[in-house]
């Protein structure tokens, strides 16, 4: 796929933007100017959230209603158009017919994003392993983001029980009904997420390997302490186990403390934890493989080759490793932020896209 242009109307600091696009295009101007507002924007046609943790109101302009995006693509043998309106008034639309959901319009649209905070992914708790791999779950399955709602749903129903049941004892014997519903939904988000891990970790070896230049290997280990199998209905069995091993902990400390929300994604440099024991390199070159790995899953698992946003991806790395990143994404149209055009542009030419507080210069 290729998106071809964007219009922006009153997204974080665009009052009114537009620009067409080519296959490399580098989005250059000096921090705080719009750089990375305008990949986050591409992003959100995926169906993800941003990739920013933000708030939907955060992403409209200051003392305005609403923000409108729109998105012109070649996908599928022909051009299209897609549109978001954020506000109190919620819309999308696919070539004008109106969708329940963004994650409707990540059918079409697919692009994998790496943007320096993703180095979170590696530096921080288990809950940003998570995210990743839910969030790359929601442009692979239209269903998911689904699943995550009914499994959050279930949970918050969980807690606010074990929270009554501090005053009201005589409630105890509801929690197996909860307990059911957070095992059921639960167990299939564990299945899936366990499926993609297998499925993504040879590309992760082939990359991580490239980048360490055949020196480092690295494993992702999911929950090792938990015994989870690959089969659904035992997962189930398992996490309903969990959870009413722990009912009473969870009753007084009043929240879920198994589940996949707790879940723990390991990733490991030569059998050692990355982010306890791995150097700033090798933690920057864990993301990328990870980054770039989920491009080539996509690629595969769809049919569509997503479009690569790579935010401030060429910091603190050398010719080599910057020369292995762009050979793995020549296929993909890529769009590329930096404050120095020069250091993009002697690896490949592009078109430039200057930014200065949310205009074009």
């Amino acid at each position: 796929m290729k998106i071809n242009s964007i219009q922006l109307e009153n997204f974080r600091n665009f009052s009114s933007f537009q620009t067409d696009f080519e296959d490399v295009n580098i989005i250059w101007g000096e921090n705080a100017q719009g750089k990375t507002n305008l990949l986050e924007a591409i992003y959100l046609f995926t169906g993800a959230r941003s990739f920013r943790g933000a708030k939907e109101y955060q992403l409209i302009t200051l003392e305005k209603e609403q923000a409108k995006l729109s998105l012109t693509f070649e996908g599928s043998g022909r051009e299209q158009t897609a549109e978001i309106t954020l506000g109190a008034k919620k819309n999308m639309t696919l070539n004008g017919v109106e969708k329940r959901s963004r994650s409707q319009l990540g059918e079409e649209i697919k692009a994998i994003i790496f943007s320096p905070d993703h180095l979170s992914i590696i530096k921080d708790g288990p809950a940003e392993r998570r995210s990743f791999i839910d969030n790359a779950l929601c442009q692979l399955k239209a269903n998911y983001a689904k699943l995550q709602r009914d499994y959050q749903k279930a949970l918050s129903q969980r807690n606010f029980l074990l929270k009554d049941i501090v005053q009201h004892p005589d409630l105890s014997s509801l929690l197996s009904l909860w307990n059911h519903h957070v095992a059921h939904y639960g167990a299939k988000m564990v299945y899936q997420r366990l499926k993609y891990i297998e499925a993504l970790t040879p590309y992760v070896n082939e990359i991580f390997e490239g980048l360490s230049r055949q020196c480092e290997k690295i494993e992702i280990l999911y929950s090792p302490d938990i015994g989870y199998t690959a089969d659904e209905k035992q997962i189930e069995e398992r996490l309903t186990a969990l959870l009413e091993e722990c009912q009473e902990k969870d009753i007084l400390l009043q929240t879920t403390t198994e589940g996949p929300h707790r879940d723990e994604i390991e990733l490991l440099i030569n059998g050692k934890n990355a982010r306890s024991f791995g150097s700033q390199g090798q933690q920057r070159s864990c993301v990328l493989a990870l980054k770039l790995a989920e491009a080539a899953l996509l690629k595969e698992m769809t049919g569509i080759q997503p479009v690569a946003l790579l935010d401030d991806v060429m910091s603190e790395l050398d010719q080599q490793r910057q020369d292995y990143i762009m050979n793995h994404i020549e296929a993909s149209q890529v769009f590329i932020t930096c404050c120095d055009k020069d250091q993009v542009l002697r690896l490949k030419k592009g078109k430039t896209i200057h930014i200065a507080n949310g205009t074009l210069v």
